[in-house]
Formats: structure tokens, C-alpha cells, sequence
């Protein structure tokens, strides 16, 4: 999964509640495109390029994993869904709500649908004053100087006052944040590897991932599980175990907390079902002396999706060992990873079903999903 990106969008306003606008499309932005990491000052500057209201200007900064050409596309339904009226004359117009992306890092992009950077924001100083709050030590990835240098050089067209109200920056504190470790657990293909990912990138967390692709019997078991199912889950277990005892050990100093998409625990779930009886007895008693040497999450969290989901995923992401598998198999998994949190006294956990929920591609379904975790009492 590529990490988030910064854009710098901006927000303007000339007709009805010029305020209340601004505030609706910040919030909209951070529900729909990203989490907002800078607001600007609001400026209020005459209206560019025709006889209009004064515009209400500003600026902010958007963390966001979707492409350039995607968040166009979101700002404009924003803009619609605001009450801006489109016309198909060149001139400059008044405008309800008027969202344009200046920058993205380091993207540059031509065509017919979007130039970025913005190709006027070095001639306007309603854009540049707003974005200088905010960016002033950014480079123009096509100019080479920070964006106080273009302002520096600029003549400004008109007076320009900030105004006493300010826009707030949308969002809250969420549960996991009080915690030191988090394990996200989940069937084959429910999306524990997105969500620990997408977590340790929003919120400066260290990440664990299961290193299942390293293993050689993975692709060997799914064609002959009887042959390698011990092979794999020993080879599992010994490297889940060393895996957790080394980055659980000590905790990064740069980081808030850890997250990890896995626990140790599903090495036990997934022997159950595939081993032998004589064979599992023995695992049994080697998982237990490794599991008590290891440290316990803080929130155990349970991604559920349901059966015909979850085949959907598998296929999409293309994993060709993975494709064969059966729902049989999967349902068994998952009553047993069921019957596992049933049996916990000790661990908080939370099985949260996102069966309904597509939190990769849909910035709403991840912020509900973020609204149901639970803060755990530690």
C-alpha cells in the first residue's frame, strides 16, 4: 500500500455564508479525501477577473492515499453538493464553494483533466498568502523555490485583510492511541494487513507485519495440505515468535505505539484445523511454552467479514497458491478464531464486521470504522 500523500488544497467563497462553507468543505474533505493536517488564516481579497463579491480565501494541508486525479473528482462533487452553479461561460463567475488542488508533493501532471502544480498560483496572491501560512518552506517541484519566495516576488492586485474567524481542523483522538500494542486479526483476505498499514501510517505507529511471503510452504501446503501442514505451522510458529520477541522487546522512541497484523494466537487457530490430532498434541505443548515469553496486546482487534467476501477479496488481490482455497475452509477458520475470543478473560478484545465496508477506497467506511474501536482500560 503507497503512503499518503500531502495536498494543498484551496477553499474559496463569494456567495451566501461564506464561512459556514469554508467550515462544510473542510469537513467534507476530511471525511471524504483525508485527514487535515494545517488549516491557513482566512483572507478576505476582491474578486479576481470580474465585477463579483468579495471572496472569502484559504488554504489547507490534506493527508491523502488517493491520486491526484481521484481527490479532482471528489472536490468537485463537493463543490456540486454545496450549491455551486456551473456554466459554460469562460469569464470568472461568483462561486458558492470553490476547492482547487495547487500541490501534491512532488507531482507534476499535464492533462486535459488537471495540471498540477496549479498553473496560476505563482500569478495570485489570494492563493499564495493563504498557502504561505502553511507552506512557506514547501518547493515548487517545477519552479525549484519555496513557496515564500514566489510570495516575496509577487505584486500583490488588491487589499487583502485575514479576518478573525478561523477554520478548525476536523477530527478527534481515537481509542487506540492509549494503547502500547495493537494486534488486527482476521481471515484469509478481510484486509488486517490494510488496516494495521493504513493505521501506522495516520498515527505514527510502529508496524508488524506477518512475513507469510518468505515462507517456502505456504504455496506447497495448498497443493498438498497433508504433506505440509506441520512443516508450515512450525515454520510459522518459529517465525512469528521471533519475530514479535524481537520488535516487542523494546519499543521504537519514534514511534506512539505498535501495531501488528497478527497475533501470535492464530498459529494455534490454524494448527487446530490442519493438523493431525497426534500432531497438534505436540504443537499444543510447544506453542505454550513459546506464548507465555511473549507480550500480550493491549486491544486485540477482530475483523470480520463474511464468507462470500472474503472469496471476493482473495481473488481480487491475485495471490495465485490462494485461489483454490474453499469457502469450507475459511468458515472453519473463522468459528475458530470465534470460539478463540469467546474463551479470552484477560485480553481486550473487539470483533468489528466490515463485511459492509470497503475502508481501503472509501475514506468514510475507515473513519466508522475508527468510530468502533474501543478505548481498553489499562
Amino acid at each position: 500500500m503507497e503512503p499518503p500523500k500531502l495536498v494543498y488544497i484551496a477553499l474559496g467563497s463569494n456567495l451566501g455564508n461564506r464561512f459556514a462553507l469554508l467550515e462544510q468543505g473542510v469537513r467534507r474533505i476530511y471525511r471524504e479525501i483525508g485527514a487535515v493536517k494545517a488549516v491557513s488564516k482566512i483572507y478576505e481579497t476582491p474578486a479576481w477577473g470580474f465585477e463579483g463579491n468579495a471572496f472569502l480565501n484559504a488554504c489547507i494541508a490534506v493527508s491523502s492515499r488517493f491520486s491526484a486525479e481521484k481527490i479532482l473528482d471528489k472536490l468537485l462533487q463537493i463543490e456540486d453538493e454545496s450549491g455551486r452553479v456551473r456554466s459554460d461561460a469562460k469569464n470568472y463567475q461568483n462561486r458558492s464553494l470553490d476547492l482547487d488542488i495547487l500541490m501534491m508533493e512532488d507531482t507534476v501532471i499535464t492533462s486535459k483533466k488537471l495540471i498540477l502544480p496549479h498553473p496560476h498560483l505563482q500569478k495570485r496572491d489570494f492563493v499564495l498568502l493563504p498557502l504561505n501560512d502553511i507552506a512557506a518552506h514547501e518547493i515548487h517541484p517545477e519552479f525549484k523555490v519555496s513557496i515564500a519566495h514566489l510570495l516575496e516576488r509577487l505584486k500583490p492586485f488588491g487589499e487583502i485583510n485575514a479576518i478573525e474567524a478561523q477554520l478548525e481542523i476536523p477530527g478527534k483522538k481515537y481509542a487506540f492511541t492509549s494503547c502500547n500494542y495493537i494486534a488486527v486479526e482476521g481471515n484469509i483476505g478481510a484486509g488486517k494487513t490494510s488496516f494495521s498499514t493504513m493505521i501506522s501510517q495516520d498515527f505514527n505507529a510502529k508496524l508488524v507485519l506477518e512475513r507469510f511471503k518468505d515462507n517456502p510452504f505456504l504455496p506447497k501446503f495448498y497443493e498438498n495440505k497433508e504433506r505440509y501442514a506441520f512443516p508450515l505451522e512450525m515454520s510459522f510458529l518459529a517465525d512469528r515468535y521471533q519475530q514479535l520477541s524481537d520488535d516487542l522487546a523494546q519499543y521504537d522512541l519514534f514511534s506512539d505505539f505498535i501495531i501488528s497484523d497478527y497475533d501470535v494466537f492464530k498459529s494455534l487457530i490454524f494448527a487446530k484445523i490442519t493438523l493431525q490430532e497426534d500432531e497438534y498434541a505436540l504443537y499444543h505443548k510447544l506453542f505454550h511454552l513459546m506464548y507465555k515469553e511473549l507480550v500480550k496486546p493491549d486491544l486485540y482487534i477482530y475483523l470480520y467479514q463474511n464468507t462470500d467476501r472474503l472469496l471476493e477479496n482473495i481473488k481480487n488481490r491475485g495471490r495465485e497458491y490462494e485461489q483454490n482455497i474453499q469457502a469450507d475452509y475459511l468458515m472453519q477458520i473463522n468459528q475458530s478464531y470465534l470460539s478463540f475470543i469467546k474463551a479470552q478473560t484477560k485480553l481486550k478484545v473487539q470483533v468489528i464486521d466490515i463485511s459492509e465496508k470497503d475502508f481501503v477506497n472509501n475514506r468514510k467506511d475507515y473513519l466508522s470504522l475508527l468510530e468502533e474501536i474501543k478505548a481498553p482500560r489499562i
